[in-house]
């Protein structure tokens, strides 16, 4: 398993009976989390002083229940990296910090490279990866059709000094902006993807990860350079498994390109226990003449 080794303002403390107990830079938040399965003793103090814990409602969704005064939003950083995070109203906080592995992973890739690498980002988010490479001086096209999340993820940029580099904000379903790029001859040397497991587009069009997954990643195949360095696939869908991702890019990317896939699981260290959380799993192709 792989797990970022450098987080400094984000811990995840203890794990039991459904939950996850966190800190999130001087804030306490408690989270549940469906893998969570055992139900150890809840022997870290903080359990008792969080500032907010999510609570999930029978009929869908949830809410927060605050028990200290707390601010709208606050800041997190990572490495030269600045993300504004805030709790919503589905339990998420605008970061996901197990992701950090792969960020640390794409910042050295870059900065290694002797040309100019050009990456697509697809299902963006708040911009995590989009923040990464540009940081390590790649040219990066940033996709989510959430108009809120791409938003989010421009004040991201702001808020960590990238506001200046070459990056374009596009709101727009994924598979229908791959396929116009195709069209306009529009080509990238990186793509990152991080479907959701459900989802609604901006017209309403229905994603379901396991339906279509293959039809966009062959798709992509397709808009990659001729001579490209990286494809990621991120899943937090446990019904798609490692293997399975590797599969899938081993028939599309490396049938065409060659190269080698591999596939782990990604995860975050917890402090109580010393144990490991699986929080999802990654799959990347990379081209035999990358430079690592």
């Amino acid at each position: 398993m792989r797990f970022a080794r450098d987080l400094i303002e984000y811990e995840m403390l203890d794990t039991s009976g459904g939950e996850k107990l966190e800190r999130w830079g001087d804030r306490i938040l408690i989270r549940p989390d469906p893998q969570i399965i055992w139900d150890t003793p809840r022997e870290h103090p903080l359990w008792n002083k969080a500032d907010a814990r999510y609570f999930r409602s029978s009929k869908g969704g949830g809410k927060w229940e605050v028990y200290k005064k707390m601010p709208e939003s606050w800041i997190l950083s990572y490495r030269s990296l600045r993300f504004r995070i805030q709790p919503t109203g589905f339990k998420h906080t605008g970061l996901f910090p197990e992701q950090a592995v792969n960020w640390a992973y794409f910042m050295d890739i870059i900065q290694k490279q002797k040309k100019p690498v050009r990456v697509l980002n697809l299902f963006a988010y708040t911009g995590g990866a989009t923040l990464a490479c540009a940081s390590a001086g790649a040219e990066v096209c940033h996709v989510d059709a959430s108009k809120g999340m791409v938003s989010w993820a421009r004040e991201n940029a702001a808020l960590s000094g990238l506001s200046q580099r070459p990056i374009r904000w596009i709101v727009e379903d994924c598979e229908k902006f791959v396929a116009r790029e195709i069209k306009r001859g529009r080509r990238y040397d990186v793509i990152i993807m991080d479907p959701p497991s459900y989802g609604r587009g901006p017209g309403g069009e229905v994603w379901k990860l396991e339906e279509q997954i293959y039809r966009l990643v062959d798709l992509c195949v397709g808009v990659l350079s001729e001579t490209p360095l990286l494809f990621v696939l991120n899943s937090y869908t446990t019904g798609l498994s490692p293997s399975v991702m590797q599969y899938l890019l081993g028939v599309t990317v490396a049938n065409r390109f060659g190269g080698r896939v591999s596939a782990e699981e990604i995860g975050l260290p917890v402090t109580q226990s010393g144990q490991i959380l699986p929080c999802g799993s990654t799959a990347i192709w990379t081209s035999d003449t990358i430079i690592t």
